[in-house]
């Protein structure tokens, strides 16, 4: 559990009482998505004892087992997972509908601050008519179908790159850094692909998907770009704690065992890193980690190289 400063926990204080009485449910979570506040209505709704507080991954979990809750109509929960996480809080405000078992249809909002913190606020709106319902809940599956990879589940290319524009788009003094770009590119993909067969290949992608966006922070953009290639867009991070993150992702992945045949088949990927600077263009970034990913794939792959360009070089 980490530690609240004095500012939080006063808000928290405030916020308590207010919240108390009303029937909008409204929810607080931290930058790990741990629930750190839940007014009655909220954890009423989702079945969270007033003592606990779990991951919102736990609470979707647990009631979706229990068939309570929020309704998920997915066969593979894990799978609904992973894509849902890779939108969960990329953006500074989202609204959707959402539907619980009860019967009930939220109207819900996620507002992000710049150090992670999430306020969830849904109001009832099960009056408004079944038909209009629809027709928003219809909307919502196609805009999640545009911004999500249809074989992986992660963020596809224009919801990746999109997060990565926003990020350069933050008001900053020249050469200021703004955060860090990574590309991933899975090792010898194409053998593997024309020694094991394409099944394999896609059995792969989902593994290398899944084992990545588990240890993507919810304030990072995680998705694939292409082919074997993937992108992590991490706001606010320096070149070191970038690195450190990278390399245990390196670690996962090299214990992965995701065959059932040949069920000793392992696999590595080589990574490139950048920093983004006040001033960078979107493809000047992407070019610094793209030379990056393939200096590490010349180095012996199964590794990352971090793009060491100074601000003027970077400029060239």
């Amino acid at each position: 559990m980490i530690s609240l400063n004095n500012d939080t926990r006063k808000l928290l204080e405030q916020l308590g009482p207010m919240a108390a009485d009303t029937q909008v449910l409204i929810a607080l979570y931290d930058a790990e998505d741990r629930l750190q506040f839940a007014n009655p209505a909220f954890r009423s709704a989702f079945f969270i004892a007033t003592d606990q507080q779990p991951l919102w991954a736990d609470i979707m979990r647990c009631n979706y087992s229990l068939k309570r809750g929020t309704v998920i109509a997915a066969v593979n929960f894990e799978e609904w997972l992973r894509s849902t996480q890779s939108r969960r809080g990329k953006v500074s405000f989202r609204a959707f509908e959402t539907d619980l078992h009860d019967g009930r249809w939220l109207w819900m909002t996620e507002t992000v601050r710049e150090n992670g913190w999430m306020l969830c606020i849904a109001s009832d709106i099960t009056r408004i008519r079944a038909n209009e319902r629809d027709l928003r809940q219809d909307r919502d599956v196609a805009i999640k179908a545009a911004q999500t990879d249809e074989l992986t589940g992660v963020a596809n290319r224009r919801y990746v790159m999109a997060r990565l524009q926003e990020l350069l788009g933050v008001p900053a003094a020249a050469d200021q850094t703004l955060g860090c770009l990574a590309i991933f590119d899975i090792d010898n993909f194409k053998y593997i692909n024309d020694s094991l067969g394409h099944h394999a290949g896609d059995m792969i992608l989902r593994d290398f998907a899944g084992l990545i966006q588990a240890q993507v922070r919810r304030t990072d953009c995680f998705g694939r770009v292409g082919g074997e290639e993937f992108v992590l867009v991490m706001p606010r991070t320096s070149t070191d704690e970038a690195a450190s993150i990278i390399h245990c992702m390196l670690a996962i992945v090299r214990d992965s065992r995701p065959l059932p045949d040949p069920s000793d088949f392992s696999y590595t990927f080589s990574a490139g890193l950048a920093v983004a600077r006040g001033g960078d263009m979107l493809a000047e970034v992407y070019r610094r980690a793209d030379l990056a990913l393939y200096g590490a794939k010349v180095a012996g792959r199964d590794r990352l190289q971090i793009n060491i360009d100074s601000p003027s070089e970077g400029k060239r």
